[in-house]
């Protein structure tokens, strides 16, 4: 049986056409004689609803038509007698696929916690909260590869299974097929790993950077865009210990092209979303979040205020009793400075030249021995959303600072050998998935826009 969707349905002009919807039923509501359906299929934030006479139907039928049931309505298309919406079906047929019991189906009309959807994460997609979380996923994930096509990059599948640790953090997922309870081992001990499927020790990416730098170095502008996994025994509301990652390296660019590049596309992700998801922005924004829009619109207005870390430091010091982490040049800034940084500035900002002891091994050192040109893009509410930095292209200063940091150069020859074989100038950055959609959204919790998120002893569904 031929079907519309129901967002279609919603944008059609009436003339008594013939129409099949089909869908789950949000609510079913009337009397004796009649009853009203609303049906949504996922398409949309808004319900169509189905008008049905009740001497049309079996009664066998009509009893099985409850919330949570899956239907399919054939009838006529007409204007609505009701506000709210401009048409309606006459149901002159109606086609039960499956039934939800009124006493165990969990999603009823009454408000549901966070806390509790996240248990039944195999039925939450079905609330207009996370309907609309994840059609604004997916629009996200479309105008990310948009923006990059559009701008000459070329997409590339950086790999999942990794032999190196491009953060140096050592938080990371063992890949193995060894049998746990019968190890191999070495004369010393140590567990014999040229057993193991690969012949040496692997685990889950922490970033596909280092590889996408190769590519960079021979295409000119790519991006990377897939899972990425950290073993960080975090509970926050902005970890997750699988998460994906879009990451663009840039041959001949430096650390201005680097933030040009990453003002221009949050900006162009945040307007394509309000251009493209504004019911579903809308619905979020009434329901949750009374500034989103306002906020999503500000952060597309105006320049992103660029400071260094060092100047960021003089702003943050005077201010040092209201924090719980006090601020002193060569500290990390925590979640608590950012947002101090966002307020004051009243607006994005993007912070450069970090001290290298605090900064990965590959950012390109500044001439003052003490700093990295690295760069950092801090939203509202949010935080960091975006980390990155120009590369160190020259062989001799980031074969040191690998030795610096006890950075396996062994098993990094090929990330070095790029150095050493036409090197260039060249910069990248890594955009956190789940942030973006957080700031888009809303929400307040990063495993509520995620369609099953993976925690700390949480990898259920």
């Amino acid at each position: 049986m031929n079907h519309t969707s129901v967002k279609e349905l919603l944008n059609t002009s009436p003339s008594g056409q013939q129409v099949t919807a089909k869908g789950w039923v949000r609510t079913r509501r009337g009397n004796k004689n009649i009853s009203f359906i609303a049906l949504n299929d996922g398409s949309t934030i808004h319900n169509i609803q189905a008008v049905a006479e009740i001497s049309a139907f079996s009664e066998d039928t009509m009893k099985l038509i409850t919330t949570g049931s899956c239907i399919a309505v054939t009838g006529t298309l007409v204007e609505s007698q009701g506000q709210g919406q401009k048409v309606e079906i006459q149901a002159k047929e109606i086609q039960v696929y499956g039934t939800a019991d009124v006493e165990t189906y969990p999603l009823q009309k009454k408000g549901h916690t966070m806390e509790f959807l996240r248990e039944i994460a195999h039925l939450r997609p079905r609330t207009n909260t996370f309907g609309a979380v994840l059609r604004i996923r997916h629009a996200m994930a479309y105008a990310i590869h948009h923006y990059f096509n559009k701008n000459g990059f070329y997409y590339i599948h950086t790999p999942i299974i990794t032999g190196s640790d491009a953060e140096g953090a050592g938080e990371m997922f063992r890949v193995t097929t060894l049998d746990l309870n019968k190890l191999p081992h070495t004369e010393d001990g140590s567990i014999n790993f040229k057993e193991d499927f690969f012949g040496k020790e692997t685990n889950l990416t922490v970033s596909g950077q280092l590889e996408g730098e190769l590519a960079a170095l021979a295409l000119g502008k790519i991006y990377t865009f897939g899972p990425t996994f950290r073993a960080e025994n975090s509970n926050t509301p902005r970890h997750l210990a699988e998460f994906w990652m879009i990451e663009p390296e840039m041959a001949f660019y430096e650390a201005k092209d680097n933030m040009d590049l990453a003002e221009d596309m949050l900006k162009y992700l945040i307007n394509y979303a309000l251009q493209n998801c504004y019911d579903d922005i809308e619905f979020l924004n009434n329901m949750y979040d009374k500034e989103l829009i306002a906020r999503l619109r500000s952060v597309i207005e105006k320049p992103f205020t660029r400071i260094s870390y060092t100047d960021a430091v003089e702003v943050l010091k005077p201010k040092n009793d209201s924090f719980e982490y006090k601020v002193e040049w060569g500290t990390d800034l925590q979640k608590e400075h950012e947002n101090f940084l966002v307020e004051h500035f009243k607006g994005p900002v993007i912070l450069t030249d970090y001290p290298k002891q605090i900064k990965a091994f590959y950012m390109k050192q500044n001439d003052d021995g003490k700093t990295v040109r690295a760069m950092d893009v801090l939203f509202p509410w949010i935080g960091e959303i975006i980390g990155g930095s120009q590369r160190e292209e020259n062989f001799e200063k980031l074969s040191s600072r690998m030795k610096e940091m006890h950075i396996p150069e062994k098993e990094m020859w090929w990330y070095l050998e790029t150095r050493k074989f036409g090197t260039c100038p060249h910069a990248g950055f890594g955009l956190g998935f789940e942030r973006l959609i957080l700031f888009i959204t809303g929400m307040n919790n990063i495993r509520d826009v995620i369609p099953f998120p993976r925690t700390p002893k949480n990898a259920e569904f």
